[in-house]
């Protein structure tokens, strides 16, 4: 899909469907509305006096052959109240656009950025939302899908507006979009297709394509390194464990010298089944995403290379695959960590923590000053806070704020978590430094501790996005599947 500024008067502008966002507080008097009920002959107060169409956030009304405007269709788009159109908000109404004009086989569509946000904030939100919503997950149906994807998205603005922020906003968004999408197709694909074998393969020609230095340890290597709590979680599978590592070259790049050396670590469990303490089988299908942790650190390492960002920064993905077998690690084993510590495995289950240990540990030997660790780690945050946020813990206040602020402009909801000393009681273990598990109480809050002592004295922050990664509904400016969450809320940061 092709998207870019158009500077043209909107009713002039010949195309399938002009999408034009209605405020809330917008009532059939506004002012702001006035030129367009003008041009329409009425039909914008009409419309809204009878209370066919009320502009609440995501709702839509299409009108057919507007008298006025070239456009085939005229998409009136709820934008919610006006005080609360966060850029978050103008991505999403975008996302409404697109899904309506798929729905309608429009192939160019005109959409109107309206609201006070800076044009390369407004041009960035609104490219991301119209990619985010031109994606669909069905890519392994035999049958030719009858929603075609959009040709065109234009992006009109209701003033004066500087042009080359605009034309920079839509680089920036595309980037961005480009790379969230390619963290939701990693995140849809079937486990028989990604293995980590195959995961390391698309890292390694994604990444190199981006600029990225890509490296792909093998098993031998990872037993060299002493790293037996991710070799632990591999055991009992038939395809091989890979840890991806993922560098920039900041060579020029303002500030690089001077910023601490970060590293984005992500979970790359391609299927867990639970290995012994197996899972139950409703749902299980679902674990093809605990992954999704992987994905987004990756498509966010490819997003920073093209941008590009003045950060030092490298991303590590533990790629396993977690099954049952007679070689596959026991509830009761102890394993010694590339660190050192010793752990009991308690619930093999509990597999995501194990493998991010040894890459947090192996992180910082190659340097880290800064640790982001992301991940689909535990039920209990589905528990805790559903699916409307992911969870946050960790030593880095600093960082943790920044990210809190950015939802505004990500979209991805984040919501910290306390990290108390006392939470360590849970994890001890009477044969060894530590166990991989606590009781059922505080258990997003117990994988973080464990988590932190493989962080130690590093600043460090942890993201549980279990029950973020996945929309097994769909929304209205987005299919079900994978959602690529977490790429967005890192390139922020970073960026």
């Amino acid at each position: 899909m092709q998207i870019e500024l158009r500077v043209e008067q909107y009713p002039l502008i010949a195309c399938d469907m002009l999408a034009f966002p209605i405020f809330e507080d917008e009532t059939d008097n506004s002012t702001a509305l006035e030129p367009l009920d003008r041009i329409t002959n009425g039909v914008l107060k009409a419309v809204l006096s009878s209370g066919e169409f009320r502009p609440e956030l995501h709702k839509s009304l299409k009108i057919y052959r507007p008298t006025g405007i070239q456009a085939r269709y005229l998409l009136l788009v709820g934008a919610g109240k006006k005080a609360a159109f966060e850029p978050s908000k103008l991505r999403e109404i975008a996302g409404v656009a697109v899904r309506n004009a798929r729905s309608s086989s429009c192939k160019t569509v005109a959409f109107m950025c309206r609201g006070v946000h800076p044009a390369g904030i407004a041009a960035r939100a609104a490219t991301e939302g119209a990619l985010y919503a031109d994606y669909e997950s069905d890519f392994y149906k035999t049958t030719e899908n009858e929603q075609k994807g959009l040709e065109s998205f234009l992006l009109l603005f209701e003033e004066e507006k500087p042009l080359e922020e605009i034309r920079e906003g839509i680089r920036r968004g595309n980037i961005v979009g480009d790379a969230t999408n390619f963290a939701r197709t990693l995140g849809n694909e079937p486990s028989n297709i990604l293995t980590p074998a195959e995961f390391a393969e698309r890292a390694l020609a994604r990444g190199t394509r981006a600029g990225l230095s890509v490296q792909i340890i093998e098993r031998k290597e990872i037993e060299k390194l002493g790293m037996n709590a991710l070799l632990a979680v591999s055991r009992g599978s038939e395809e091989p464990p890979k840890l991806i590592i993922l560098r920039m070259d900041n060579a020029g790049r303002k500030k690089a010298d001077s910023e601490p050396l970060w590293a984005l670590v992500g979970k790359g469990v391609t299927f867990d089944s639970g290995g012994i303490s197996i899972k139950p089988s409703e749902k299980m299908e679902e674990m093809k995403g605990d992954m999704s942790g992987g994905a987004a650190v990756l498509a966010t390492m490819i997003a920073l290379a093209q941008l590009p960002s003045p950060r030092n920064v490298m991303g590590l993905i533990p790629a396993v695959e977690n099954l049952p077998s007679g070689k596959a690690t026991k509830p009761g084993d102890v394993v010694r960590s590339h660190l050192g510590k010793t752990i009991e495995i308690i619930n093999t289950d509990a597999e995501g923590r194990l493998i991010l240990a040894d890459a947090m540990a192996y992180a910082r030997t190659l340097g880290a000053s800064r640790i982001i660790d992301v991940a689909t780690l535990t039920g209990a945050c589905i528990v805790a806070l559903g699916q409307v946020n992911a969870g946050m813990m960790g030593t880095d206040q600093e960082t943790m704020d920044r990210l809190r602020s950015n939802c505004r402009i990500t979209g991805e909801g984040l919501w910290q978590l306390p990290l108390d000393d006392e939470y360590r009681k849970a994890i001890r273990s009477d044969i060894a430094d530590m166990k991989n598990v606590g009781d059922r109480r505080a258990g997003a809050i117990t994988a973080a501790k464990f988590l932190q002592e493989f962080a130690e004295e590093t600043p460090w922050v942890h993201l549980d996005i279990a029950g973020t990664d996945l929309d097994t509904e769909g929304r209205p400016f987005a299919c079900k599947g994978a959602t690529g969450y977490g790429v967005r809320t890192l390139v922020q940061l970073l960026e």
